[in-house]
């Protein structure tokens, strides 16, 4: 990841930690295509374990049911790495860290598509908890590092705007 990429998460990581903080709130993170950078932005944060309960990198199908404790017939008819995916995984472990907020992100970073057919660069974001929110990237890029990055940032800015 290139340093301008790397400082950016960091960035929005320690402005979604502040406002959590400040607020005595707490988030619960379920991330796929991010690989556990939206984690470690928030970790990064001293005194993070006043806000971050834990979080999870819900990567395949083993991982959903292992991590989230999501079922076949719980996602019977929603496609990984859509909005309703994404609302669901937030809302789960929102649900089973008992956080203040759950955040989720399902994406394809590149530099091919994923299985579901999606292109390169396209990333859903859920934010859940006393409001949600929930959104759909598309960079354009097939750069799986600048992809990730873009998605933790877009997901940390998110969860900044809905708890400010």
């Amino acid at each position: 990841m290139g340093n301008t990429d790397m400082a950016a998460v960091f960035a929005a990581g320690a402005r979604a930690a502040a406002v959590l903080m400040a607020r005595r709130q707490t988030v619960a993170v379920a991330e796929g295509a991010t690989g556990g950078l939206v984690s470690a932005a928030l970790l990064a944060v001293p005194g993070a374990s006043a806000c971050y309960l834990g979080g999870a990198v819900v990567y395949t199908p083993r991982a959903r049911h292992r991590l989230l404790g999501l079922k076949r017939e719980d996602v019977v008819g929603i496609k990984s790495a859509s909005e309703p995916w994404a609302m669901l995984a937030a809302e789960t472990v929102r649900q089973r860290f008992s956080a203040t907020w759950g955040i989720a992100e399902s994406g394809a970073a590149g530099p091919q598509g994923n299985p579901y057919g999606d292109a390169a660069g396209h990333s859903c974001i859920a934010v859940a908890g006393p409001v949600a929110a929930v959104r759909t990237l598309a960079t354009g890029s097939n750069d799986r590092i600048g992809n990730m990055a873009a998605f933790a940032v877009a997901l940390l800015d998110l969860l900044a705007a809905q708890v400010d």
